[in-house]
């Protein structure tokens, strides 16, 4: 069961680190909401996104595969730093979208009508969802799942040593 992202106000966990005006008023479309966790630091949040009955056509547009992530990262509040795409012969693209706050990545099987998306944002002023719905909107996806969780630390990272 699919639920709505966007029928609800995410709550920031370090609202210390990176203040941003968006955070708190989507309005994105059919992503299932994340699970929160019982602990109150997170390292980041990363999402599994399949896309599935995609257009082939824009599946195997090189062209399209980077505006499409290139969009979805400033949509999503990241930083772009480097993006490096390239197509196979005789069909499909790989991408892979640096961010300062980690990473963006897709792989297409035109001849699948497919196409595998990961992406993984630090910090709590990111939105990987909305870089998700910006891709499945992007590439025509007429079905898709979503994986979203929280990345956070060990407990051995969150307790200080004794000096």
């Amino acid at each position: 069961m699919v639920s709505s992202l966007f029928d609800f106000e995410m709550e920031q966990i370090l609202p210390y680190l990176h203040p941003h005006p968006g955070w708190g008023n989507c309005s994105l479309q059919d992503v299932p909401l994340v699970e929160k966790s019982n602990t109150t630091y997170m390292l980041g949040r990363h999402c599994i996104l399949e896309l599935y009955n995609c257009d082939s056509l824009k599946l195997n547009d090189e062209a399209h595969i980077r505006t499409s992530i290139t969009t979805a990262a400033r949509l999503a509040g990241a930083t772009l730093l480097k993006l490096v795409t390239h197509h196979f012969e005789p069909h499909g693209v790989t991408g892979l979208a640096l961010l300062a706050e980690s990473h963006i990545s897709i792989h297409t099987w035109p001849e699948h009508l497919y196409a595998a998306v990961d992406v993984f944002t630090c910090g709590d002023h990111t939105m990987p969802e909305r870089a998700c719905e910006i891709l499945r909107r992007e590439l025509l996806a007429e079905n898709y799942s979503l994986k979203s969780f929280q990345r956070e630390p060990p407990a051995s990272m969150m307790v200080s040593p004794s000096l």
